[in-house]
């Protein structure tokens, strides 16, 4: 009998004990945006595009980065901005080669990155968006991205009580359209800078360079700078960088936006800056490695049509020199940027 009163307060002991050694829920995160303001690093030009008919809120970029991350903007509701612009890839896609769209629909090019985007004088490969407020209509409403109607974007987002509460804390009212839906999307885009790498800190005096990444600097300088110009290592010209064309893509650049012959096979200069993190690499994502773009500027070019006069006898290079450039590339990674919460999902914090 005794050992039966034993074993029962046993029993009771541990199921208190059990009780108490519940896990406790997951507390969420504070994602901190009462810091959000337009940026000019020192020593940058005035961005082409400023917040002046479009003014910086918190109210406006939490809306923003929600719509940014919102799946009703698409026809199945299953693909938003940031299924394709990542931020662990400085919101390029490192998963495809080309862009992956509703229904898995392939797209015909390479996902850009998207940082420094107020400094832009035109958006997509080909320039074929020339405002940023203009930008998000086009993945919105193309077939192959996220394939739905503005009018249906609309409707739904009204019929959600949470986006009515995030359009009147972020415009006054509860009035939602397309102008208010692409200016919370450009306040939060155009906040994405990226101005803190180690190449920053060692044009600030605050960090020093390896010897390997001293002579990629130089080398880069030399040989990539006229096209990929500090500090935002693109000057957005329309190039051909003389890429064999990809006969199932038959992609003719800046030709499909204005469709004259010096157009042909011209695409953005994409800047450097996160290149480490956001391969695969040229519009189509044909290659995967650095080294491999390195390789095609030394004996790649075959595409003369309309080829960039600077790449006429393409870039001498030893495999040394491609070595310490890439080297040099490495220090052009915002580590800040990619771990920043403010840009995160917030559906997932």
């Amino acid at each position: 009998m005794k050992s039966k009163f034993v074993s029962l307060v046993l029993s009771l002991v541990s199921a208190l004990l059990l009780s108490n050694c519940k896990v406790d829920p997951k507390i969420k995160p504070v994602i901190e945006t009462d810091n959000v303001a337009e940026i000019i690093p020192e020593g940058w030009p005035q961005p082409y595009y400023t917040f002046s008919t479009n003014p910086v809120s918190e109210a406006g970029f939490i809306l923003g980065r929600a719509l940014f991350y919102e799946t009703l903007l698409s026809k199945d509701n299953t693909i938003s901005c940031g299924t394709c612009h990542q931020l662990n890839s400085a919101f390029a896609n490192t998963d495809h080669k080309l862009s992956h769209g509703i229904n898995d629909l392939l797209g015909t090019r390479n996902t850009p990155g998207l940082f420094n985007l107020t400094w832009h004088t035109s958006f997509m490969h080909d320039g074929g968006i020339n405002h940023i407020e203009n930008q998000p209509p086009a993945p919105i409403t193309n077939t192959v991205e996220m394939g739905e109607d503005l009018n249906t974007v609309v409707k739904k987002l009204q019929e959600s009580e949470k986006y009515r509460n995030l359009f009147k804390n972020a415009f006054g009212d509860e009035l939602i359209n397309t102008q208010r839906i692409f200016k919370a999307i450009t306040q939060f885009q155009g906040l994405i800078y990226s101005y803190n790498s180690k190449y920053d800190n060692y044009k600030a005096g605050k960090a020093q360079f390896s010897e390997a990444e001293s002579r990629g600097y130089a080398l880069f300088l030399a040989k990539c700078n006229a096209c990929h110009k500090e500090p935002l290592f693109s000057d957005f010209q329309f190039r051909s960088n003389g890429l064999p064309v990809d006969p199932s893509l038959n992609d003719i650049g800046r030709a499909m936006i204005e469709n004259q012959p010096e157009n042909y096979y011209k695409f953005k200069t994409p800047s450097l800056r996160n290149i480490a993190k956001t391969g695969p690499y040229m519009h189509d994502g044909r290659y995967s490695t650095l080294q491999q773009c390195l390789n095609h500027y030394t004996n790649g070019i075959t595409n003369l049509t309309n080829l960039d006069p600077l790449l006429i006898n393409g870039i001498q290079m030893t495999d040394s020199e491609k070595a310490d450039i890439i080297e040099f590339l490495f220090t052009l990674t915002d580590y800040k940027l990619l771990s920043d919460q403010r840009f995160a999902d917030p559906n997932f914090q």
